[in-house]
């Protein structure tokens, strides 16, 4: 399944959140001006790698990116989301939140994986804790999506989408670990069940208590 737009309108102009895609697109168009060899240093200097792991790669792994695919649909699911978000928690303290969702993300793929020489690198642990914070917040509110398989467009309950989407992290998580160490790349899992366990309970740290009024569509 695939989420087009969600059904709430947004109160304010999400600065920070159009401000960090541009900052992934800037990152993405600077990987992707590189010659193999160069990205490839480039990464492991910027990545979180977990056997030589240096505290500064907790912050700029996260607006380094894999792939096209990786990269937009990132980008998709943060605007999508992340407008919502920061109209509840306010712009400072939404770049405070995504910050921290993504740098815990990345110690969760180290706790899962620590001996492994592969760079971690990406936005999806700080977007699943924007997608963790909308599910506590916004139930409620529907999400129109494709579905691929059947070519249809369907609204979605968020809580629906997104709990399918965390169990599925989740089991996936579980299997990565069952085959760990076996010194191949893939999807960093643990990572976003880490990024969407912050962000559920980050919602309780961060929410604008005095403004915020959850919707009840």
């Amino acid at each position: 399944m695939i989420p087009l737009r969600d059904v709430i309108p947004s109160r304010t102009i999400p600065v920070v959140t159009v401000t960090l895609i541009l900052l992934n697109a800037a990152a993405w168009l600077l990987e992707i001006s590189m010659e193999p060899s160069e990205l490839t240093r480039f990464l492991v200097t910027y990545g979180v790698v977990p056997a030589t792991f240096r505290p500064v790669t907790l912050f700029t792994s996260m607006f380094l990116h894999g792939g096209w695919s990786h990269v937009i649909g990132n980008m998709w699911y943060l605007w999508i989301f992340g407008d919502n978000i920061e109209d509840a928690f306010g712009h400072g303290r939404f770049l405070i939140f995504y910050l921290l969702c993504g740098m815990t993300a990345a110690a969760g793929q180290i706790v899962m994986e620590p001996a492994s020489m592969l760079p971690t690198i990406g936005a999806s642990g700080a977007i699943a804790g924007v997608m963790g914070a909308y599910f506590v917040l916004y139930p409620k509110s529907r999400v129109l999506t494709l579905v691929p398989i059947f070519f249809n467009v369907i609204e979605v309950p968020a809580i629906a989408l997104l709990g399918f989407w965390f169990l599925m992290q989740l089991f996936n998580a579980g299997a990565v670990a069952a085959m760990a160490n076996t010194g191949q790349g893939g999807v960093a899992f643990a990572a976003h069940v880490a990024g969407f366990v912050v962000g559920v309970l980050g919602v309780f740290v961060f929410r604008k208590r005095e403004r915020f009024r959850a919707w009840d569509a």
